[in-house]
């Protein structure tokens, strides 16, 4: 069997090196390539919320979709060092107290990612209840900041409370798709909960 190099990243792959060529910072650009592929969530104008932003390769993405006359905005607890186009910026903040989000007061938004994942401990039933509380300040946040007919993408793990918290999701939007990517990793327990048409 070969072995990895000395200082070789054990988790590069195909879509690490493909985010590297095509200058993005982390290889879960492709997962949301892939959603908005299939979905066809955000469009030219569109103004786009994405939590948990850092290092930002799905903010980048989301402005290149909206182009000069939409909007993304970015927040994370990390500040993002990327160099980003006119039409995006980032900010700091703990969406975990959303009430307190800087420069987003009064904002409207037609589509809200949400790519946050908490830091794992290996427990599946911690894990899972902490992804859940990313995913509940995520849906408050749309609830509020979600134009009507607004989208809504927010990763999971899934866990027991996973049936709960989509049921909540299907109250708020007309339809509700659940999607793995395939650039996803096999071994992740990872879905995304797709909110559409916000009512």
């Amino acid at each position: 069997m070969k072995r990895p190099a000395p200082g070789a990243n054990r988790w590069e792959d195909h879509y690490t090196r493909k985010a590297r060529q095509e200058k993005y910072p982390a290889r879960s650009v492709y997962k949301l390539k892939e959603i908005q592929a299939r979905f066809r969530l955000m469009r030219a104008g569109d103004r786009v919320l994405d939590l948990g932003c850092a290092p930002g390769s799905w903010l980048l993405y989301a402005a290149e979709v909206v182009g000069t006359g939409g909007m993304a905005l970015g927040i994370d607890l990390q500040p993002v060092a990327l160099h980003l186009p006119v039409q995006a910026r980032a900010m700091v903040g703990d969406v975990l107290h959303g009430e307190t989000l800087p420069g987003i007061d009064g904002e409207r938004f037609t589509v809200l990612l949400s790519d946050m994942a908490p830091a794992t401990s290996g427990n599946r039933v911690v894990d899972h209840a902490r992804s859940l509380d990313l995913c509940e300040a995520a849906l408050l946040l749309a609830e509020r900041l979600l134009c009507p007919g607004g989208f809504f993408v927010c990763k999971i793990f899934q866990g027991e409370d996973f049936g709960a918290f989509t049921a909540r999701v299907r109250a708020q939007f007309r339809s509700l798709q659940l999607f793995k990517p395939k650039s996803s990793r096999k071994a992740s327990r990872e879905i995304f909960v797709i909110g559409m048409d916000k009512i």
